[in-house]
């Protein structure tokens, strides 16, 4: 039985997969105590962004493997990869398929969030600053940075090759 992973890209406006998104998200709040936003928060980003999605199709079965929300200016709002797809090299496909159209990639990460932070450095990304009580929670992030000191292109080539 093969199963095939499909690229979708919902543009601003489309809420395609916005629900599959939620769920996935809120799946990860409720079992990791990470990405804490609000529905009408989520829902409104998500329909402002691109929204890059993997999905793993085996027949009529269509499960959401993990998406990357950005922004026009390579912001990503969300990263989320479904726990069983981990370690499959899903983040990293994400974010390559963002630096495709953005020469930089920022995102906060909670600092508190270890794996976040390990899987955006072992990319190559770096902390541009640590800002405090930056979530609703009082929680503390990290603002994190990929691109333009060396190029992007040349970081996510070496880093595939490698």
């Amino acid at each position: 039985m093969s199963v095939n992973v499909d690229t979708e890209i919902a543009r601003p406006g489309d809420d395609s997969y916005a629900e599959a998104a939620w769920k996935l998200k809120e799946r990860i709040r409720h079992e990791e105590d990470v990405l804490k936003q609000r529905k009408g928060f989520f829902t409104d980003a998500y329909r402002r962004s691109t929204v890059y999605l993997l999905l793993s199709r085996n027949g009529s079965d269509e499960r959401l493997m993990g998406f990357a929300a950005v922004r026009r200016d390579g912001y990503i709002l969300f990263l989320a990869v479904s726990p069983e797809f981990r370690g499959e090299g899903v983040g990293k496909r994400l974010v390559g398929l963002v630096a495709e159209n953005h020469d930089t990639i920022t995102c906060h990460a909670r600092a508190s969030n270890e794996n976040a932070l390990g899987f955006y450095k072992h990319l190559g990304f770096k902390v541009d600053r640590h800002i405090e009580n930056y979530y609703e929670d009082a929680g503390d992030a990290y603002y994190l940075k990929l691109g333009r000191s060396g190029g992007l292109t040349e970081k996510l080539s070496e880093f595939m090759r490698g």
